[in-house]
């Protein structure tokens, strides 16, 4: 059963059974426990039960006529648990009370109260936090790929990506977003389910469904198949959350391509990212496209996470990297070659460049796999990238590659 599992803990009996009707509204969390009364002390069963039942949050109800026992009780759960959210639920009109609790240890603070859309909003914000902060400790990094126009190449660039960290890293997971699905003829695969059966069965979906979902492609990477006609597939933020959740638990790298839409859906998933990937060309329309697309991804949770990919690049005299930056209001991350005459048929038969090792462009999919694979991760879950052509001479011409820095990536 999915879902983020809760606990609701009360010293009143009413208050319990609306919290988990509230609860239930919300239809991505569900109630694992629900007990009447507070832990007292470090040794209470209470605790013991919370983390036997595999709670992962845990709202305490504070009563305003007894606010010291609830707040005790959540600094004893924030002592005695590790890796469980604890949400309080008071009265939003007594300030002391908030800080107090967010002082004890809560990571949220709702209306005594709260509407089931509140709690969905708390537990969206929790799961996807719970994603980027957990990405070190064996959760998948995930990558989002979408285009400042139709035609930049972000379809070639996410089949391609994937492709290279499944070579160099394994256990990747490709997951096609696009309105109509192209990536599994970049494979070459015929898929008989996609995405939209997941979040069709989300209610259901475990790690055996799933894999079942999924298209095996050469060389191991695993495909979860876009729609295959034209679709305006718009899952809640509590959907994607509840599908992230199981696809980031099973994978080293997932890579989302999310060309041809800008919509609620495009920012959401940029908000599960560790880096979202702004594919554009070196001429006007795409650059102008491309501060636009900044612009409205920045009005998401992913501000600090777009970075510019430039595709079939070619150099263009009298602007360099800087004024490139400074048209798109977006920091450069990549320069892919301008190799149409090797792309172009590839497509066609299905077989992806990033595994030519003798071509320019397949070594340039490796070396980009690579950075992305291997940059720390801040505590906000962006990575931490910084770039050559930022710390270079000022004299001497920035290099093609953009590096990660030693010290930044903890080496």
């Amino acid at each position: 059963m999915h879902g983020v599992a809760v606990t609701l803990l009360s010293e009143d009996r009413e208050r319990l059974s609306v919290l988990q009707q509230r609860l239930e509204g919300t239809q991505l969390g569900r109630t694992v426990f629900a007990h009447l009364g507070f832990p007292t002390s470090s040794t209470d069963p209470i605790l013991r039960q919370v983390q036997d039942v595999g709670s992962e949050v845990v709202v305490v109800d504070i009563d305003p006529q007894n606010v010291q026992r609830a707040i005790h009780a959540i600094e004893l759960i924030h002592a005695t648990t590790d890796d469980i959210g604890i949400f309080a639920a008071g009265e939003m009109s007594h300030p002391p009370t908030i800080v107090s609790a967010m002082r004890a240890g809560a990571g949220e603070y709702l209306e005594r109260s709260p509407s089931s859309e509140a709690l969905l909003e708390a537990l969206t914000r929790f799961t996807a936090s719970r994603n980027k902060l957990r990405t070190t400790s064996g959760r998948a990094r995930v990558f989002t790929v979408t285009n400042a126009k139709g035609g930049s190449g972000a379809t070639t660039a996410a089949v391609n990506t994937a492709i290279a960290l499944q070579e160099t890293h394994g256990g990747t997971l490709l997951v096609d977003f696009a309105p109509l699905g192209h990536c599994a003829l970049h494979l070459n695969v015929r898929p008989a389910f996609g995405v939209p059966d997941a979040l069709q069965n989300l209610h259901r979906l475990d790690a055996s469904l799933l894999e079942g979902l999924m298209t095996p492609c050469k060389g191991g990477l695993q495909l979860l198949a876009g729609a295959q006609q034209p679709s305006a597939l718009a899952p809640t933020s509590a959907e994607l959350a509840r599908l992230f959740d199981l696809l980031v638990s099973h994978f080293r790298y997932v890579v989302v391509d999310c060309s041809g839409r800008v919509d609620q859906t495009t920012r959401l998933l940029c908000d599960l990212s560790n880096a979202v990937l702004l594919v554009a060309q070196t001429d006007v329309v795409s650059l102008w496209s491309a501060s636009r697309m900044r612009t409205f991804l920045d009005e998401g949770a992913g501000r600090d996470r777009v970075r510019l990919v430039l595709n079939r690049y070619k150099k263009i005299p009298g602007f360099s990297e800087d004024d490139v930056e400074k048209a798109t209001n977006c920091k450069l991350l990549w320069k892919l070659p301008n190799s149409y005459q090797l792309v172009s048929p590839a497509i066609d038969k299905g077989a992806p460049v990033a595994l030519l090792d003798n071509q320019d462009i397949g070594r340039s999919f490796r070396s980009l796999a690579a950075m992305l694979a291997e940059a720390s991760i801040t505590a906000e879950g962006s990575l931490d990238l910084v770039y050559t052509h930022d710390k270079v001479d000022s004299k001497k011409k920035a290099s093609g590659r953009l590096l990660i820095s030693p010290l930044r990536a903890g080496q």
